[in-house]
C-alpha cells in the first residue's frame, strides 16, 4: 500500500514518527513535505496530500497540524478527498468503515505518537464496509458536483 503524508511545522515530528513507522512496517511512503520545524503554511501539505491520493499516486493519505483541523479542512478542499480527524481509536477505524475516508488527520499539538500510531493501523487496516453507507458516500461526492 502506498501512503502520501504531509504536514506544517506543527505537525512535523509527529509526520516524521508516523513516516518511520509506515516504512518499518513495509509500506511506500511518499513525503509531500515539510521538511522542518520552520513556519510554513498548512493548506499547502494538505492540499499535495489530498493530490497524491486523487491521482492514485497513494491509496491514502495522513495529514498533521497543530490541531488537525486546519489541514483537514485544507485536505477536503480537493475534490475526491474525504479527511476526518482521527481523534480517538473508533473514530480512525469509522472513518474508514462507514465514510470511506482517504485521507486521516492528527493534531500534532494535543496527540502523542503513542496514541496516533494505533490509530494509523486502525485506519490503514479497516475496510469500508459499504451498504448503508455506499449511499451516504455517494451523496457526500455529490456535493462536490
Amino acid at each position: 500500500m502506498k501512503i502520501a503524508i504531509g504536514s506544517d511545522h506543527a505537525g512535523f515530528e509527529l509526520k516524521e514518527a508516523i513516516k518511520k513507522y509506515l516504512i518499518e512496517k513495509g509500506y511506500e511512503v511518499f513525503d509531500e513535505g515539510t521538511d522542518s520545524l520552520s513556519s510554513v503554511d498548512y493548506p499547502d501539505y494538505g492540499a499535495k496530500v489530498g493530490q497524491a491520493v486523487v491521482s492514485e499516486k497513494a491509496d491514502l493519505g495522513i495529514v498533521c497540524c497543530g490541531s488537525a483541523e486546519g489541514i483537514s479542512i485544507a485536505a477536503n478542499k480537493i475534490k475526491g478527498v474525504r479527511c476526518g480527524i482521527g481523534y480517538n481509536d473508533e473514530v480512525s477505524k469509522l472513518l474508514r468503515q462507514h465514510n470511506d475516508a482517504n485521507v486521516i488527520a492528527f493534531a500534532g499539538r494535543f496527540m502523542t505518537v503513542e496514541e496516533v500510531l494505533p490509530r494509523v493501523d486502525l485506519f490503514l487496516n479497516t475496510p469500508f464496509e459499504g451498504g448503508r453507507h455506499a449511499m451516504r458516500v455517494a451523496k457526500i461526492s455529490a456535493l462536490e458536483k
